[in-house]
């Protein structure tokens, strides 16, 4: 690797790359993130009720997704929004997974709760609003759980990468980057979704990288063309919001995919993921 990339992300030794074909294998719930296979991350928004979360499960589990999301705690901009189920939540996940066998990943927002989802969840996420949230990063290292770490919407890649090192020096290399989008001056989608940032971390640092274009896009309709353009790059996978009825969501209802949509979004994939299986299992044939 170029000097000039270990001087500009000195701050975190331990997750950049000291050969081109070093990887992590981020292992939780029977799934490997950072191997061969492309994985699919997909549920709701929020966890709401039983019958919306097993639906959907099963739904995304028979399209080919391995890792059901959902939040049971949500940070939410307006202090009026609804701000998740809580535990009942945790409980409802957990169930949806022993009746799928997807594993499970859900955001802890506080240090205090971190053992509490550790209980529940199969990978923590630290959602962009936490990505810098120190005494939080280290509750969840501790956990030893998988750590799905999203960037912040202001983060550069040296700050996410700085956050990820704080997880592994407490002894966690369990680490799974995702790229969200940032804020910019453009305002046609939620977020402006870096594409860049894919790359540089692939060629830069050892973790896992996935993209989120639900939170980038805003939009239904940008998420397959965000998501094809994830794994042309080098995605590791994906984190997709989908909901049986988006119009009736509680919250991100803009943003989710209905039904048919994630079906035809995971059909449209299947050979671009194919080709990245290839080229992958090339590169491991000549290494």
């Amino acid at each position: 690797m170029a000097g000039g990339w270990i001087e500009q992300f000195a701050d975190a030794p331990d997750v950049l790359k000291t050969a081109p074909d070093q990887k992590t294998i981020v292992r939780a719930g029977g799934v490997e993130v950072g191997g061969g296979e492309f994985v699919t991350m997909a549920g709701p928004c929020s966890v709401e009720t039983e019958r919306q979360l097993m639906e959907t499960a099963e739904h995304v589990a028979a399209a080919g997704a391995r890792v059901l999301r959902g939040g049971a705690f949500k940070p939410r901009s307006s202090p009026y929004a609804f701000q998740g189920l809580g535990v009942e939540g945790l409980r409802l996940l957990a169930k949806a997974r022993e009746a799928t066998g997807l594993a499970v990943v859900t955001e802890v927002m506080t240090a205090a709760d971190a053992p509490l989802v550790a209980e529940y969840a199969d990978i923590l996420q630290i959602g962009s609003r936490s990505m810098e949230n120190f005494a939080l990063l280290e509750a969840a290292a501790l956990t030893q759980r998988p750590i799905l770490l999203k960037r912040g919407m202001v983060a550069t890649l040296a700050d996410l990468l700085r956050s990820a090192q704080c997880i592994v020096s407490y002894g966690n290399p369990q680490v799974i980057l995702c790229e969200r989008g940032i804020r910019t001056f453009e305002t046609a989608t939620r977020n402006t979704f870096d594409v860049s940032a894919l790359i540089v971390l692939k060629e830069i640092c050892c973790l896992p990288v996935i993209a989120d274009p639900s939170h980038a896009a805003g939009r239904r309709a940008f998420v397959p063309g965000l998501a094809r353009t994830a794994v042309a790059a080098g995605a590791d996978g994906l984190l997709v919001e989908v909901h049986p009825h988006p119009e009736q969501a509680w919250s991100d209802g803009e943003q989710s995919l209905t039904f048919a949509e994630f079906d035809d979004m995971m059909a449209d994939l299947a050979p671009w993921c194919e080709l990245r299986a290839l080229r992958s299992r090339a590169v491991e044939t000549v290494a």
